[in-house]
């Protein structure tokens, strides 16, 4: 017996849909999970055998378990119950805000995508655009650092590019998992972030008692399990190139609970970075400027994406040229059980005004230990001479022998300077004239430089970087007005 039946197109589209559903979720998606699963083990069996610093358990749970531990923590329980007294708002109302942070922040570490993306994107990048300089910290300091420690590599900011190149660096013996701004929050980028390991951060939080305590419980979540991280202690960009004053709130985080007698040590390295060219440094520069003004999100995607279009015509002509050099200095590693024992400092043992006196010194160390490293380059220092020099005129020869003298000096008092033969200095130094007068902040009359009058801002936002070598402010006439430091406080 036969019968027709008729369906209207509607219900036939969507009956098709769920069968192609219930195919993908019977046989092409754990098939698929399976070959994703074969692949990424593979990856951690030949990276497993060259790391320093192996990827530890918790990097390789997954994501929702994270989040659960993260919300079932006491401590975090016990905020959320005094968050829905405090605002006289339900229970479930203040815990579902507590997942909702607990997404935010927690990463989902993929070391498939980490190691052959990631660090291949990353090197390529960095290359591209700079010629990358690495000082490392000695090999035998370095095979020192116990493999169970937490390493931290604590940093200067300078550039959104800092992300990039230290992940690179690094890639040959660790994954980092960084702290990232609320600005990389949109997608895709957010998804790829997570899935390099980085977690988010809310700038502006004092004022959220929950987002902190899930913030913290989820920072010495990691740093307990050994996950290595890396920390901007300025908390954000250098907007006039000089180091800032340092943020408590990361460090605290990581020390507030830290006991030398019974967890795992927490080794922090100084990392000192500089570019002869930051992407960012006008934009950066303007916001110093408060007549400047403002330029809306739809101006600065247009600026960038006609930048990465005019660069990218350039190299297809072959008219590229990158921005000078990115350089990076390691170090001396820095031991908490050492550093503890030496200072007789307890810090799971203090109450919060005594523990942060302690994390403040701490971060001042940490801070003078980067500044220590930060590369003296070719473009910082002719900066520096043209900022002495008061706008005079200058052929390249006298450029060039002021700067040996600078760089002479700064050596002496124990600079890392870039290391260059005599008969090469002049090459260096007419490269980094060069690229200022393509950026027209130079400005030439025949054969003789000096600085544009409305570029000298830029010029200092270069030597700013060495400045503390010199025991002076070159230049200190400076234009345009300065927003004061931020004071040092318990913010991220």
């Amino acid at each position: 017996m036969e019968a027709e039946i008729v369906l209207p197109l509607w219900l036939f589209l969507l009956l098709a849909a769920l069968a192609v559903l219930a195919a993908l979720d019977r046989f092409l998606i754990p098939s698929t999970r399976w070959f994703l699963r074969r692949r990424i083990n593979r990856v951690l069996e030949e990276i497993g055998t060259r790391l320093d610093i192996e990827i530890r358990p918790v990097q390789l749970t997954k994501r929702q378990v994270l989040i659960d531990r993260l919300i079932y923590d006491p401590d975090v329980i016990e905020a959320v119950r005094r968050y829905a007294r405090q605002n006289d708002m339900p229970l479930d109302v203040a815990q579902k805000k507590a997942v909702s942070y607990a997404r935010e922040i927690v990463p989902s570490f993929n070391a498939y995508l980490y190691f052959r993306f990631g660090y291949w994107a990353a090197k390529k990048v960095a290359r591209v655009l700079y010629r990358v300089r690495v000082g490392l910290l000695e090999e035998d300091r370095f095979a020192e650092i116990d493999p169970d420690s937490t390493v931290v590599f604590v940093m200067n900011h300078r550039s959104n590019m800092d992300y990039i190149l230290v992940a690179f660096l690094a890639a040959e013996r660790t994954t980092l998992s960084y702290a990232v701004g609320e600005w990389a929050r949109i997608w895709p980028l957010q998804t790829l972030i997570r899935a390099m390991g980085a977690f988010f951060v809310r700038r502006h939080s004092s004022d959220n008692p929950l987002y902190r305590r899930v913030l913290e419980r989820y920072i010495r979540m990691a740093t307990a399990e050994g996950v290595c991280q890396a920390v901007f202690p300025e908390g954000r960009l250098s907007r006039d190139g000089r180091l800032q004053p340092p943020k408590l709130g990361l460090l605290d985080y990581m020390l507030r609970e830290f006991d030398p007698a019974k967890d795992r040590d927490i080794v922090f390295i100084p990392v000192g970075i500089n570019y002869d060219r930051t992407l960012e440094d006008r934009s950066l520069l303007r916001e110093l400027d408060p007549e400047a003004e403002r330029k809306s999100r739809w101006f600065v995607i247009r600026t960038v994406f006609g930048f990465v279009q005019h660069s990218f015509f350039l190299m297809l002509l072959g008219r590229w040229e990158r921005y000078g050099t990115a350089g990076v200095n390691f170090g001396t590693p820095l031991s908490m059980r050492d550093y503890c024992r030496r200072h007789g400092v307890d810090f799971h043992r203090l109450e919060k005004p005594e523990r942060f006196a302690e994390v403040k010194m701490l971060s001042e160390t940490l801070m003078k230990r980067i500044e220590q490293v930060i590369p003296v380059l070719p473009v910082a220092l002719v900066a520096t001479v043209l900022l002495d020099t008061g706008g005079d005129a200058m052929d390249l020869t006298e450029i060039e022998r002021r700067a040996g003298q600078i760089l002479l000096s700064m050596k002496a008092a124990g600079a890392p300077v870039f290391q260059t033969p005599r008969s090469t200095l002049h090459r260096v130094i007419a490269g980094a004239v060069h690229t200022l007068h393509l950026r027209r902040v130079l400005s030439r009359d025949e054969d003789r430089y000096r600085a544009a009058p409305a570029q000298t801002h830029l010029l200092r936002y270069y030597a700013n970087a060495v400045v503390h070598w010199r025991g002076e402010d070159p230049g200190s006439e400076d234009v345009t007005p300065l927003a004061p430091p931020e004071p040092p406080g318990s913010g991220i």
